[in-house]
């Protein structure tokens, strides 16, 4: 099964993703789509938490998503640690973080726009993009909440109250 997961996402990305004629990877939302939502806001998917090594739509942890194939980190937050926490507390924040994220990408459509200084990658090949709704960042709707800092803003001691 192992050898088979590059074939398999290769192969649902061609066939789940949207290709420009270049055969380039295109994330960026279409606009005005048969399926209405509001513009630039027509991806809607049903996200569980990622279990297992196959991933191809779910919730990695509050700021990281697999959809349809593609590893994407969400640009305009940092969230706690899930997979490697600092201590008990940032353990439980960031479980909720993932969670409430979940949450909010199953409440309907959204949108996925690169960030406004064109970064479309990070350093590890993740696709880098805001999720929105209703023009607003969910990522904005979870720093007010507590569970997310702002990105670029002062790092975030989770294990301090």
């Amino acid at each position: 099964m192992t050898h088979l997961r590059p074939f398999l996402r290769r192969w649902l990305a061609f066939a789940l993703v949207p290709l420009t004629a270049a055969g380039v990877l295109l994330l960026v939302p279409e606009t005005g789509g048969a399926q209405g939502g509001a513009r630039g806001e027509e991806h809607s998917a049903l996200f569980p938490v990622c279990a297992g090594a196959v991933r191809i739509t779910c919730v990695v942890d509050g700021d990281t998503i697999w959809y349809r194939g593609i590893k994407i980190r969400i640009a305009d937050i940092d969230t706690p640690e899930v997979s490697q926490p600092g201590c008990p507390r940032e353990a439980a924040l960031g479980r909720r973080a993932t969670e409430r994220l979940r949450q909010l990408l199953n409440a309907g459509r959204f949108g996925l726009v690169v960030p406004p200084d064109g970064r479309s990658r990070d350093r590890y090949g993740r696709e880098l993009r805001i999720v929105t709704r209703g023009g607003q960042s969910l990522g904005a709707v979870l720093v007010r909440e507590g569970l997310a800092a702002r990105w670029g803003g002062p790092k975030r001691a989770w294990c301090r109250g």
